[in-house]
């Protein structure tokens, strides 16, 4: 594990260029003796790295030191860093693995390949996580891609259902969710994010701008959408149903298990969702195996629902 580590500390350094212990110690998940330790270890070995002081000081590497192999493509290395899905990666364990060997294949990429794919994986992120595979048109994207690249200010006219809103944004970055993809813009009101298949029209202007700087899209995204979900409604219910119900209740989209008390093959639980109508789909759906306990107005809404099943098939 040890020899690991000090192998991962070599990349990072050798990539990234100057790090604080506090840094290496975050990335590695381990405390700063730790690094402490580490660094006079590789000192020791022979490995020139040492320490720069003051404010802006760190962790460095002699420039001189550096493993180079060859072979590896731009487009080649580009497609790897946008293959990695992190829910996937997470459930398996293996996401620090996958860092491991994203830095490796950085160390051993010529300086141009390396800039390429740092800067694509600055501006594309791959979020495979969660929603349905859709199949979109996108008309616009050769032209927001060829912004997002190219640090020029977009003007777009996005539609609001009927109504086409036109403004200038600061392309900073594309998403993929599923087949769907998302331009995340720098605006007059801040960070938006734009539907790109909702853009009746996009032109790339002359003038170009400034990325914020220390913005991480891949974050950005993630807090985006942990946003996104919990502004969405609640509405809370009590059920009753046959435990074999429960893997596909847990799976069901905008369900949320809170609370559950198992008794013989039957389990009560109190869940979230997020509007009465939609709970009353969903319950409907698992037929006569879930019952509403509560709340009354959803109980109603349930039989009312049910009776109306049962007229038309009558």
């Amino acid at each position: 594990m040890r020899a690991d580590r000090l192998l991962h500390i070599l990349l990072l350094l050798q990539n990234q260029g100057r790090l604080t212990t506090r840094q290496l110690a975050g990335q590695l998940e381990v405390s700063e003796r730790t690094i402490a330790r580490d660094m006079e270890a590789l000192s020791m070995a022979g490995i020139p790295v040492y320490a720069e002081r003051g404010a802006h000081g760190g962790w460095r590497l002699s420039e001189q030191y550096r493993t180079r192999l060859t072979g590896m493509k731009p487009d080649e290395l580009v497609s790897l860093f946008i293959s990695g899905q992190e829910k996937a990666l997470e459930d398996l364990g293996i996401r620090r693995h996958f860092d491991s060997a994203i830095q490796k294949l950085l160390s051993s990429a010529p300086d141009t390949v390396r800039h390429s794919a740092e800067d694509v994986r600055a501006r594309l992120h791959i979020d495979g996580a969660g929603w349905h595979q859709a199949d979109e048109q996108c008309p616009c994207l050769p032209v927001i891609q060829e912004a997002v690249w190219e640090e020029r200010l977009l003007s777009i006219t996005y539609m609001r259902g009927e109504e086409a809103e036109e403004r200038t944004v600061s392309p900073l970055g594309l998403v993929a969710k599923r087949g769907v993809w998302y331009l995340v813009a720098a605006t007059e009101h801040g960070m938006r994010t734009f539907r790109i298949s909702r853009l009746a029209a996009a032109e790339m202007k002359e003038e170009s701008f400034e990325r914020p700087p220390g913005f991480q899209l891949a974050q950005y995204w993630e807090q985006s959408m942990a946003d996104f979900k919990a502004a969405l409604p609640r509405y809370p219910a009590k059920l009753r149903f046959q435990e074999g119900l429960l893997d596909g209740l847990s799976r069901t989209r905008y369900v949320k298990l809170l609370h559950m008390v198992q008794t013989g093959q039957e389990i009560e639980a109190e869940v979230e969702f997020n509007t009465m109508e939609s709970a009353c789909g969903i319950i409907l759906g698992f037929g006569p195996g879930m019952e509403v306990l509560e709340p009354q107005e959803l109980r109603s809404r349930v039989r009312e629902q049910a009776a109306a099943i049962a007229a038309l098939y009558r």
